[in-house]
């Protein structure tokens, strides 16, 4: 049995990086999706604080 080292080889390289794409993406996308939480905690907790200071500078005018 003649085996071609070059189309092995290609193969080989061919694979890997397609699984280093796939990982690569599905990293990418989880990061994504954790900055979005985190964003949207982040701006939760600004309107709460503004909510606070508003509330302060009512009871302020009064």
């Amino acid at each position: 049995m003649d085996v071609s080292w070059g189309s092995v080889i290609y193969q080989i390289v061919a694979f890997g990086l397609m699984v280093l794409f796939i990982v690569s993406f599905t990293l990418f996308i989880r990061r994504l999706l954790l900055n979005s939480a985190e964003k949207n905690n982040q701006l939760k907790e600004i309107g709460r604080k503004l909510d606070k200071i508003i509330e302060i500078l009512e009871k302020d005018k009064r």
